[in-house]
């Protein structure tokens, strides 16, 4: 249950156009789709997907690290870390189940196999978008999970794009299809408000300090 007393308290220590812009902001954000990333070598590709997913409304991003790095590149990201929840896991295994779990479809996202276009895609339901590696793709352990297959068309010699441009622009055409069925694709009330408190802790100098001061006054 969302502390609604508190998010107001903490919504006093910042601007009305910055409370306004987070409402506008929410209304526009979805976890019917969301992005697996499976072992990026490069730092920066995967912090560039994170962007893209903030850019394009997609709340949720989950980062596969059995191999490389774990630490997000804050430059490339540009702070969008702050606005999108990462959820990090060990295994390729252990993130698809646990998407599997809450009602996702896996879609690989791969130039090979019997892949549909993206133009040609169709949105259900709930979506998990998994994109692998700059260098050798998704894994044999992904595909294997995955419950379908989208590849960008190409007219080029070259077969694939970066994994951070294919990103954007997966997002981006399947971010705009949602927003135009009857879907059930924007945040829950519970949600908004959760991601609400979330964010204006994120807002606040000194958070530490202020909520400090807070749990002194309720006490009174």
């Amino acid at each position: 249950m969302i502390d609604e007393q508190l998010l107001e308290y903490l919504e006093d220590f910042i601007s009305e156009e910055r409370k306004q812009r987070f409402l506008e902001i929410l209304e526009q954000r979805t976890k019917l789709v969301t992005v697996a990333i499976e072992d990026l070598y490069q730092m920066h590709n995967t912090s560039a997907v994170i962007r893209s997913c903030e850019v394009f409304g997609i709340q949720d991003a989950h980062v596969i690290e059995s191999r490389y790095g774990k630490k997000l590149d804050d430059q490339i990201a540009m702070g969008a870390q702050k606005w999108v929840d990462v959820h990090r896991h060990q295994s390729t295994t252990d993130c698809i189940g646990k998407l599997k779990e809450k009602g996702y479809k896996i879609i690989a996202t791969t130039p090979h196999n019997d892949s549909t276009f993206l133009e040609d895609f169709k949105i259900e339901g709930k979506t998990a978008l998994l994109f692998g590696t700059e260098r050798t793709g998704l894994s044999q352990e992904a595909m294997d999970l995955s419950d379908g297959f989208l590849k960008i068309p190409m007219q080029g010699f070259t077969e694939s794009l970066n994994i951070s441009v294919s990103a954007a622009i997966v997002l981006q055409q399947l971010s705009d299809k949602i927003r135009k069925t009857d879907l059930e694709w924007r945040l829950t009330d519970e949600e908004k408000l959760e991601k609400r408190l979330d964010w204006t802790k994120k807002s606040v100098r000194s958070i530490d300090d202020v909520l400090m001061r807070y749990e002194e006054q309720i006490k009174k």
